[in-house]
């Protein structure tokens, strides 16, 4: 036999004509002349090399070997069919991996994006890769992930971005400290103060330091530590205050204050960011499209300002 001559319009016939047991009907089923079943019927017994139909009663059955290529031909055609719809989930996002890029602060918020979308979709793998965004920005340059969260998002011509949650910066103090303790507090009353700073270049920074110089506000002690984490039990400890993200005080305890500075919170926002230069997966955009729809679901109402859809392929 001569494997090379079977091909899968040849299976699709000779099983239509075993499951029929009429050339004419299968001919009827698959859309086809009864001289073209015909034809087809020789030409795969030709390729196997032995009779594979024998006539019954009016009836079309198998011979032992063709017994044996109805049996292999139901396992190709059923495996091409399993093909088939793992293509067409991969095509509409069901199936798939895509790679997320997200800054450290991020973090507090990703988890509640991620859970409920890995639930509805457990046939799409998602590489998570965390860290400052020094580092985020050369994925994105590189263009190592699909989708990227920034605070602070990158420029420039292939950057697409669109708003997704609201960011606000709030002063952190030991709940002990004076500061908290009052209804509100001017800036200018806390220069003295030792603040505890994320390294240059981190969006937090650069949005605090921005409002300082916007309010001819210098600092005189500062203490530079790049973590959130490390920063809000050095805190809780007493060394210092801090501005952070008000999402990542979900896990403070009863030590850690929120202080009522005039002008606070700032105003900062999270990002969806993807490169115009890059084909997005289909479940990235899948992903995209779940975030659209269901954000409302995942976060409280009043940090939801969403913009997701102008990334979302047609």
């Amino acid at each position: 036999m001569n494997v090379r001559h079977l091909t899968f319009r040849l299976l699709q016939v000779y099983v239509a004509v075993i499951r029929t047991g009429s050339i004419s009907q299968a001919a009827v089923d698959l859309h086809l002349t009864q001289p073209t079943v015909s034809l087809q019927i020789k030409r795969l017994t030709e390729a196997v090399g032995h009779p594979l139909l024998e006539n019954r009663e009016g009836l079309y059955k198998p011979t032992l070997v063709g017994k044996e290529l109805y049996r292999a031909a139901l396992d190709a055609l059923t495996r091409f069919d399993d093909f088939k719809l793992f293509l067409n989930d991969a095509e509409q996002g069901n199936r798939g991996h895509f790679s997320l890029g997200i800054v450290t602060t991020a973090k507090y918020v990703v988890p509640r994006l991620l859970s409920p979308y890995a639930q509805q979709y457990p046939g799409v793998d998602v590489t998570l890769n965390i860290g400052n965004r020094e580092t985020i920005l050369k994925r994105f340059d590189n263009q190592l992930d699909d989708l990227y969260l920034f605070s602070h998002p990158p420029t420039g011509n292939n950057v697409m971005s669109g708003r997704f949650l609201r960011n606000p910066l709030v002063m952190i103090a030991p709940v002990n400290h004076w500061a908290a303790r009052r209804d509100e507090v001017d800036i200018a009353e806390l220069i003295n103060e030792r603040f505890l700073m994320r390294e240059p270049g981190s969006a937090t920074r650069m949005v605090t330091e921005t409002w300082l110089r916007d309010h001819n506000i210098q600092l005189t002690k500062t203490l530079q530590i790049e973590s959130n984490e490390a920063i809000r039990l050095s805190v809780e400890t007493g060394l210092g205050l801090a501005v952070l993200s008000e999402h990542t005080l979900a896990q403070a305890n009863a030590n850690l204050a929120v202080v009522n500075v005039k002008g606070f919170p700032l105003l900062s926002h999270w990002y969806v960011v993807r490169s115009g230069d890059k084909r997005l997966p289909a479940a990235a955009n899948q992903f995209l499209k779940f975030m659209n729809d269901h954000l409302n679901e995942w976060v409280e109402e009043k940090y939801v300002q969403n913009e997701i859809a102008k990334l979302i392929l047609s």
